[in-house]
C-alpha cells in the first residue's frame, strides 16, 4: 500500500491532475484520491492541495519525492531486471528525444520496427528518458543533451550535435537576443553559461524546438536551433546562420540502457545498429554548407 501511494504521488507530480494520473496508472480518479489519502495518513503529512482543476504539491510532498523518488525508481528497475525475458515476443520500449527521431533516426527506427513489431517508441525530454530507463519503464533511451554525472546505466556516446541560429531576417553578427529551449531542463542548463559569456539574452524559453524554429521563421526573433530540427523541418539555408562563437554550443547524443537489458540479444543488436549508423552517417555530416559561413 505504501509503495502504491508513493508511485501515485510520483505520477501525480508530473501529470498535475487526478484524472490524468488515473489514466497513466490505469485506475479510476477516485482510486488515485484514495491512494494519496492513505499515503498522507501513513506519514502524517498533507501532500496535495487543490488548485482549480489541478493539484499543487505541498513542501512536504516535494521533500518526500526528492528523498524517495530516486530510490523508488531504482527499486522498480531492479524488479524489472528480474522480470526480463529474452524472447522475440518481449517488448523493447525505446524512449527517445523527439528531435532525434525527426532529424536523424526515423529511417533506421522505422526499418527496425518493420523487422521487429515488438519495438515500441515513445518520446520524452532527456531527464525523463533517464528516469524511465532507470525504473524499467523504458528498455533503452536515445537522448540529446548532457546526462547526469552518474546514472547507473550503460551509456553509448554517438556524436555531438551542433546548434545554428534560425532567423527570418539577415544576420551579419551574432544576435544579442535569442529564443531558446527550456534552460531549466538539466540537459540544457549548460547553455546558460555559454550564452551569458557571449552576451546573449534568452528572451523566450520554450518547451519545444519546433515551436522556437517556427517563431523564428515567422519573424518573432532569431532562435537557437539544433541541426536535427533544421533537418526535420527542411529549413532553407537562407534562414540558417552559423558563427564561430557557437563552437562550444553542442549537445551530446547518447544511448542509455540498463546492464541487464543490454544482455538481451535484440537490444544489443539494436544498440550496435544505432552506433554504426551514427558513425557511418552522422559524424561526417553534422554540418551545413552555408557558403561563406561553412561549418567544417
Amino acid at each position: 500500500m505504501l509503495l502504491e501511494g508513493i508511485e501515485t504521488l510520483l505520477v501525480l507530480a508530473e501529470a498535475k491532475t487526478m484524472s490524468k494520473t488515473g489514466s497513466l496508472l490505469f485506475i479510476s480518479q477516485s482510486a488515485v484520491s484514495k491512494r494519496i489519502h492513505n499515503l498522507e495518513k501513513k506519514i502524517g503529512k498533507k501532500l496535495i492541495e487543490p488548485q482549480g482543476r489541478y493539484v499543487r504539491l505541498t513542501n512536504d510532498a516535494i521533500a518526500l519525492i526528492n528523498n524517495v523518488g530516486p530510490t523508488f525508481n531504482e527499486l522498480r528497475g531492479q524488479i524489472y531486471d528480474q522480470s526480463i525475458i529474452d524472447s522475440n515476443d518481449s517488448p523493447i520500449k525505446i524512449d527517445c528525444s523527439e528531435t532525434l527521431i525527426s532529424g536523424y533516426f526515423s529511417d533506421l527506427l522505422s526499418s527496425a520496427i518493420q523487422l521487429d513489431r515488438n519495438i515500441i517508441l515513445s518520446t520524452n525530454h532527456t531527464p525523463r528518458i533517464i528516469e524511465n530507463v532507470k525504473s524499467g519503464k523504458a528498455t533503452m533511451g536515445l537522448s540529446a543533451g548532457y546526462l547526469p554525472a552518474s546514472t547507473g546505466l550503460l551509456t553509448f556516446y554517438l556524436f555531438d550535435e551542433h546548434f545554428y541560429i534560425v532567423s527570418n531576417e539577415p544576420l551579419k553578427t551574432l544576435p544579442t537576443q535569442l529564443i531558446t529551449t527550456d534552460l531549466s531542463n538539466s540537459a540544457n542548463s549548460y547553455q546558460l553559461a555559454i550564452l551569458d559569456r557571449l552576451n546573449i539574452k534568452p528572451i523566450m524559453q520554450l518547451d519545444s524546438y519546433h515551436a522556437a524554429a517556427h517563431l523564428a521563421l515567422s519573424g518573432a526573433a532569431a532562435a537557437l536551433i539544433p541541426l536535427s530540427i533544421i533537418n526535420g523541418l527542411c529549413i532553407e539555408k537562407s534562414n540558417i546562420y552559423y558563427f564561430a562563437e557557437l563552437d562550444d554550443l553542442v549537445r551530446p547524443v547518447n544511448i542509455c540502457v540498463r546492464q541487464k537489458s543490454y544482455g538481451m540479444s535484440r537490444v544489443k543488436n539494436l544498440v550496435q545498429k544505432l552506433c554504426k549508423y551514427s558513425y557511418d552517417s552522422m559524424t561526417n555530416s553534422d554540418t551545413i554548407d552555408l557558403d561563406t559561413q561553412t561549418k567544417v
